[in-house]
């Protein structure tokens, strides 16, 4: 096994494999990207797969408004009006329709697709490492399920960001490390998801920090053992800071920014040569995906009500790159075939496994990650001795006061309103052991009327819970 002492996972938000990364090997026909043969039919017209040259803030953000990504639409975009059955697969043709009929956005916007040249950052990290074109969401379902899945393999049930109850009470990684006596810390930037685990909240105070310092901490050779890195979800007005998540119609070349910035802090830090860097989505958030979902093993016995959905599927694919100097350069990465000639995608929950086998942190946290194949087997150098590049060069790309205005004035998006609204029942300070947790609830609407109203009460909120002073980075 490779000799890795530190991974990092950077989790950004809802874009789809095909519309990142579809076209990343046009003439590989073993790369199971786009072809420009894909489309959606709407009425009596044709929606296929398309570009456009350049990189104008407008392409930049595409597609706006934001498409649906609840539960009810994902499966709309997946088996078209009719919805879910389990009787038939997906058929990955209602994306277009979906988007027309919920986002009232031109049916063209969700088709669309970025080229390797418009998005260099990512595109340069996966042929120089490794890209997964096998890595689907954990389940068809929103931000919140999805990411935790990545912390805990399951959602205990729950398929959209506003049903959860506050603090989520299924056991996370961070926990199993934390027991096992491995360091761990969440570097984020306003307020990060993941604290919204129940055993995390104890020990939020030592092991959240701004995104300041994993740059910090990656210059002075104390990268704990895992780093998981949120990204900005909100407007910053006083600090001119743009949301670098990626979701929707947030600018990608922000998180494009984010990306190089973690890259190169890992690149040229002492701890590069012992460090697995993944780059991830939650999910699709709607955007354009050819390849349908495959049958999952569900997690738990908990199903969906009123969905009846038990997550024994997952969701749509979502980009992958695996950045390590183990890893040879141009890798295709892909998990093994199982002995029934079947194969298991890899998911959030890969994530956990891999954690599990590299630091021996012992036995399942759910039948998910289980069943989910390791990414340790995409570590096949004999030593590590790909570098990649250096550093890597992102557009400085800085918002016009203009497009900053009109971004705090409008309203918040799914995620934003879900974060802001959790964070409002967020304890006034982080409690000192697990026995003074508060009963969980489910969280009622802050009543924020804008982004800029949403940012300040769950930044105010965040930073009092764990008892630190603004920043932003």
């Amino acid at each position: 096994m490779a000799d890795i002492e530190h991974v990092v996972v950077l989790m950004l938000e809802n874009r789809s494999f095909d519309s990142m990364l579809g076209r990343l090997y046009p003439d590989d026909p073993d790369y199971r990207g786009l072809t420009l043969n894909e489309y959606n039919k709407f009425g009596n017209s044709g929606f296929g797969v398309w570009n456009n040259t350049g990189m104008t803030p407008a392409t930049a953000c595409m597609p706006d408004p934001d498409p649906g990504e609840g539960f009810t639409d994902m499966n709309f975009q997946l088996f078209g009006a009719s919805g879910r059955s389990d009787n038939i697969p997906p058929t990955m043709c209602g994306f277009a329709e979906n988007y027309v009929t919920k986002a009232k956005g031109a049916a063209s916007a969700v088709m669309h697709y970025f080229t390797p040249e418009q998005v260099p950052m990512i595109s340069t990290l996966a042929k120089a490492f490794g890209v997964s074109d096998c890595w689907h969401a954990s389940a068809p379902c929103q931000t919140w399920p999805n990411r935790f899945f990545a912390h805990t393999g399951t959602s205990l049930g729950y398929v959209d960001n506003k049903t959860f109850p506050i603090p989520f009470s299924a056991p996370s990684i961070f926990s199993r490390l934390e027991d096992c006596g491995k360091d761990w810390r969440v570097y984020f930037h306003d307020m990060p998801q993941s604290m919204l685990l129940r055993d995390v909240w104890s020990l939020a105070t030592s092991h959240y920090r701004f995104f300041s310092q994993f740059l910090a901490d990656a210059s002075q050779a104390a990268l704990p053992s895992y780093s998981f890195i949120e990204p900005g979800y909100f407007i910053d007005l006083f600090d001119n800071f743009m949301p670098n998540d990626e979701h929707p119609p947030h600018n990608v070349v922000h998180g494009e920014k984010l990306i190089a910035d973690v890259y190169n802090a890992v690149r040229n830090s002492k701890c590069w040569k012992s460090t697995l860097l993944i780059i991830t989505y939650d999910e699709h958030g709607g955007c354009y995906d050819h390849v349908p979902p495959p049958p999952a093993v569900p997690p738990d016995s908990n199903v969906s009500e009123p969905d009846n959905f038990s997550f024994n599927t997952y969701g749509v694919r979502v980009p992958a790159v695996l950045v390590s100097p183990y890893i040879p350069p141009g890798s295709k990465i892909r998990p093994p075939t199982n002995a029934d000639d079947s194969v298991t995608p890899f998911d959030h929950t890969s994530i956990i496994k891999t954690l599990r086998e590299l630091f021996d942190l012992g036995d399942k946290l759910t039948e998910r990650d289980e069943a989910a194949p390791s990414l340790v087997g995409a570590l096949s150098l004999a030593a590590p001795n790909n570098d990649g590049p250096l550093n890597i060069s992102p557009s400085l790309v800085q918002a016009s006061p203009a497009l900053l205005s009109a971004r705090a004035a409008a309203a918040p998006n799914g995620m934003q309103d879900s974060l802001a609204n959790a964070a409002a029942n967020l304890p006034l300070s982080a409690p000192p052991s697990g026995d003074a947790i508060q009963a969980a609830v489910t969280p009622t609407s802050a009543g924020y009327q804008t982004v800029a109203l949403a940012a300040a009460g769950a930044t105010a909120r965040t930073n009092l819970f764990l008892g630190v002073s603004p920043q932003k980075s």
